[in-house]
């Protein structure tokens, strides 16, 4: 009892030293930080980063004003929705004046937040555990020695939920992050404090993801995301609740505002040669030519339209995004077809196991006494504890007396898995992806359109029920394809209405924990977004059809939040 209460009482000083150091951080930044929006902020972040780069490369534009104004958004953003952990304003500017940063560079003077996990030298990566405060390196990791040598200026880390499972943003360490939409909702999860400060003016940011990390923040709060396959995009110094797990790989992504941004953002990293600072990254040049092939307006395209994973239907707002798309994309000449691809039940069940194959110990033991954990994630653990006679019993009652039998397969073998049988999980697995590969070529698509998720963004500690409702991102997880998603639309009260009769009851219970917190009159005005899914290392071609949907979306392209709802 004794050791419980002193672990517990060192996390709460750690936790109130971390919020105390981000607070002094700010708070002493020069006024400039502090002042508001002005004309030539707003001239500054409307440019695409491109724009921006051949100012600087010119001489015309000093990079130390777009730092001071990208930093000022990133202040007023954090004060709004809790976005920020680490503040890196004050070093950056000494990086500019020491020349440390390369502003020869492809991203020259360009400022880029960075998910919590990646290792900046000086300060720490605490993943959201107060066992990780005082773990500074003195060294940047290699994705941030790449950046800056690109140009770029690390300016921020950002928020993220304690074990990274989750599609919610909340710790102890650093609090909870909100939907910049709608303050009662999660920006998203494990990437959402970039997600919240890029959709309130941010520019580019790098978050991870291992079942949707990076697209359902981009689909709950209003941005762009791609999901890079293994390989395409550097992950090697950085932290993780996880370390060890390869069953699903985490893969490192980008994120933006823009839509231009983020394919731009994509190639200066991919052309900095990223195989040269991380011996995983396959050394795969940027294929120019197979972009431009689909960006070629009279290169008509071959869409599948994934309307359900079979688990979970998308909510009558997600549904309505997917059909805004595909009627656009009809009208521009394209062709869309229905599909019907290999169980995604089986990808959802498989997935489960294989990333949570260690019994869910690993994140744990990061964890202090009293350390609050992400609701999903917590209930995981707890059914992954139960006795195993316990547990058989609970499979029965839920497969016989309630059937189901959707939650009875997640929860049957929901265990520590022997390392015999996590071979022969990863046997399944690779046996998986290739139904996925002969489907696809039977199909002859160019790309795959689905929800990114059944819901729009879910409200706090909504993932209690909500943890397995993640089939549409973890699905392209397991097969590793690239994924990207835009914003669409927004929920509206009237259009996006359940149906007359909708009963809870009767949906499985993955459905079920989804649909408890789906309210088109509380979520009125949330991002609800699409996904774009291409093949293994086809980032050039997602993003290429990402930028073809938009065209064709004309005048009803979704709407980025000004920078006025900082104010």
């Amino acid at each position: 009892m004794g050791l419980f209460l002193l672990d517990y009482l060192q996390h709460r000083r750690d936790c109130r030293l971390k919020q105390q150091e981000r607070t002094t951080r700010i708070n002493s930044l020069p006024s400039a930080y502090h002042a508001p929006i002005t004309a030539s902020d707003r001239d500054t972040l409307n440019q695409p980063i491109e724009a921006l780069v051949a100012s600087v490369h010119s001489g015309t534009t000093n990079p130390l004003s777009i730092l001071q104004t990208y930093g000022k958004v990133a202040v007023k953003a954090h004060a709004k929705t809790n976005c920020l952990t680490e503040v890196l304003l004050s070093s950056a500017e000494d990086w500019l004046s020491s020349s440390s940063i390369n502003l020869s560079g492809p991203l020259a003077g360009i400022p880029v937040s960075l998910k919590d996990t990646i290792v900046v030298g000086g300060y720490d990566t605490t993943v959201g555990y107060s066992s990780f405060v005082g773990n500074k390196t003195t060294a940047d990791g290699p994705m941030v020695r790449l950046l800056k040598d690109a140009g770029a200026v690390p300016y921020v880390k950002t928020n993220l939920p304690i074990t990274l499972l989750s599609f919610e943003s909340t710790n102890d360490v650093w609090g909870r992050c909100t939907n910049p939409h709608s303050a009662g909702y999660s920006p998203g999860g494990s990437t959402g404090g970039e997600a919240a400060l890029l959709a309130l003016g941010g520019r580019i940011g790098i978050g991870s993801d291992v079942a949707g990390s990076v697209r359902a923040p981009a689909h709950f709060s209003g941005c762009y995301s791609l999901r890079c396959s293994t390989g395409r995009w550097p992950k090697a110094g950085i932290c993780t609740s996880m370390p060890g797990q390869e069953g699903v790989p985490s893969v490192y992504s980008p994120m933006a505002r823009t839509l231009g941004d983020l394919a731009y953002f994509t190639r200066a990293v991919v052309g900095m040669e990223p195989w040269k600072y991380d011996g995983t990254v396959h050394p795969l040049p940027w294929r120019e030519g197979v972009e431009r092939e689909f960006e070629r307006s009279g290169r008509k395209l071959r869409v599948g339209v994934l309307r359900t994973d079979g688990v979970v239907d998308p909510s009558p707002a997600c549904a309505r995004a997917l059909g805004m798309v595909e009627d656009a994309l009809r009208r521009d000449g394209h062709e869309t077809v229905e599909v019907n691809p290999p169980d995604m039940y089986e990808a959802l069940r498989l997935a489960s196991l294989l990333l949570n194959a260690d019994g869910c110990n690993m994140f744990e033991t990061f964890r202090r006494a009293g350390e609050w954990n992400d609701p999903g994630a917590a209930q995981m653990r707890r059914l992954a504890k139960l006795p195993g006679p316990l547990r058989y019993l609970y499979y029965l009652w839920v497969k016989y007396m309630r059937r189901d039998d959707v939650w009875a397969g997640l929860i049957r073998h929901w265990r520590t898995q022997s390392a015999f049988e996590n071979w022969k999980l990863v046997r399944d697995r690779e046996a998986y992806r290739v139904k996925w590969f002969e489907w696809w070529n039977a199909q002859a698509l160019d790309v795959l359109l689905t929800p990114p998720n059944a819901t729009p963004a879910v409200p706090h500690d909504g993932m209690h029920d909500a943890v397995s409702s993640c089939g549409y991102t973890f699905l392209f997880n397991l097969v590793d394809y690239t994924a990207g998603v835009l914003p669409v639309t927004h929920v509206d009260k009237s259009l996006d209405k359940l149906p007359a009769g909708f009963s809870l009851r009767k949906l499985n219970g993955v459905a079920r924990g989804a649909y408890k917190h789906y309210d088109a009159e509380r979520m009125h005005g949330l991002p609800v977004g699409v996904q774009v899914v291409g093949r293994r290392l086809e980032e050039e071609k997602v993003l290429a059809v990402m930028k073809r949907i938009e065209e064709a979306l004309g005048d009803d392209k979704y709407e980025l939040l000004d920078v006025d709802a900082l104010d």
